[in-house]
């Protein structure tokens, strides 16, 4: 690895303080509105209405847990102009918590996904819903953007008079820079990470499964102040090659390559984070892929600037013909990378499969790039992920667990016991 860790702007605590600045979450709540609405009014809209979670948190300021992520029973009004409108399945609740949107705040109306059928006539108590706060703000006469809708609230919208475009460029144009203060966050919930790998290295040995290995990383990070661990990858061995993307009950025994993917959430912030071990000793195969992954990911690193294009960076990596996949389909999400923020892929989205993309990278940027390499043996695969901020001459990387090396754990005379 060549990339160098700067920790210049190392992230603050998870608490707040009073004698310390820490993370300003009052900026960022305004901030995040702020770029939100001017997106609004670059895409020429009235306003955007958001069903996505993290949108609405971005727009709100709000949260009411993981619970709703897939009920469509919480949604928010972000006008071109104005303060922004919540409906919330706890309204109570919300004015004592989030009082900056008490006065912007009711009850939702929702099918529930389907759960109420047609007959009940919710989708039509929404449209009318809606309507009559488009007339509050004065836009009910402009184009709606919507992020993501069911089929019968949209035709009930459209039944209303209401003109319905694509919200979720809109939101997405908001969101691909980051704030400062989202940054630090993002950087807390990768410091939450290093320290989860430190436990993770301690107990690979032989006869630890791979859910065992779940079960620390989730503990870790809930311990550390996590909000929500969405996902732990643990993958042990020949189920490493072809890429499984999930866990399950193997033992580890000596000889195996362990890689896994840490995906939790810092106040909403993400972490998309792989690193790759050995038990015991590594064979010679498992060296070489290994380093491999290692060039590929050093070589996109080395390529992220201020100005280059995502195609540009995604061209250092290989074929897929060249590590042992069919097409570019087939080996998506193996050389990838993707942004990170309130959701887990954002822009930019850098992969060999989509060509023609416009976009380029700009300072304030957050992503992480990932690469794979099967061992030649079928012992197992390497798999690396680097979190990067891209700044004013490059792109500071923000994971810092040590990945120069496969770190060997679990048996006597090996870095880790």
């Amino acid at each position: 690895m060549k990339y160098n860790r700067p920790h210049a702007t190392a992230p603050w605590g998870t608490m707040a303080k009073d004698w310390e600045l820490g993370i300003d979450y009052p900026r960022m709540v305004r901030e995040r509105f702020q770029r939100a609405q001017n997106a609004v009014k670059a895409a020429g809209l009235g306003a955007v209405l958001c069903f996505n979670v993290d949108n609405v948190r971005y727009v709100t300021g709000t949260h009411i847990g993981e619970w709703v992520r897939d009920k469509f029973d919480r949604y928010c009004l972000c006008p071109r102009d104005g303060q922004p409108y919540l409906w919330d399945p706890a309204p109570p609740a919300k004015r004592i918590s989030s009082p900056w949107i008490a006065e912007h705040l009711a009850a939702p109306i929702s099918t529930l996904q389907g759960a109420l059928p047609p007959g009940v006539g919710a989708e039509q108590a929404f449209a009318r819903q809606i309507k009559k706060m488009l007339v509050h703000y004065g836009i009910e006469r402009e184009p709606l953007g919507i992020d993501l809708l069911e089929l019968p609230m949209l035709r009930a919208l459209e039944k209303e008079g209401i003109e319905v475009v694509d919200g979720q460029q809109a939101m997405l144009d908001a969101r691909e820079i980051k704030t400062a203060q989202e940054i630090q966050c993002l950087k807390v919930a990768a410091a939450m990470v290093d320290a989860t790998y430190y436990d993770i290295c301690k107990a690979i040995r032989p006869g630890v499964r791979e859910n065992e290995l779940v079960a620390i990383a989730n503990d870790r990070l809930f311990r550390l102040g996590s909000e929500r661990v969405e996902c732990v990858n643990s993958v042990a061995g020949p189920r490493g090659t072809p890429h499984s993307h999930t866990f399950s009950d193997r033992i580890i025994q000596p000889g195996d390559m362990v890689y896994l993917d840490i995906m939790h959430s810092f106040n909403g912030y993400r972490t998309c984070y792989y690193r790759t071990f050995v038990c015991g000793e590594p064979n010679k195969h498992q060296i070489e892929a290994y380093e491999t992954a290692s060039k590929w990911i050093s070589a996109s690193i080395d390529a992220i600037r201020p100005g280059a294009t995502v195609e540009e960076v995604a061209s250092v990596w290989p074929a897929a013909e060249e590590f042992g996949y069919e097409d570019e389909d087939e080996a998506f999400l193996l050389q990838y990378g993707h942004g990170i923020g309130l959701s887990l892929w954002e822009r930019p989205i850098i992969s060999r499969r989509f060509s023609g993309q416009s976009t380029v990278l700009k300072e304030g940027m957050v992503f992480a790039v990932e690469t794979w390499k099967g061992a030649a043996d079928g012992s197992g695969a390497a798999r690396i992920e680097e979190e990067v901020v891209v700044t004013k001459d490059g792109c500071e990387v923000i994971t810092n667990f040590p990945s120069d090396r496969l770190i060997s754990c679990g048996l006597p005379g090996c870095d880790v016991f």
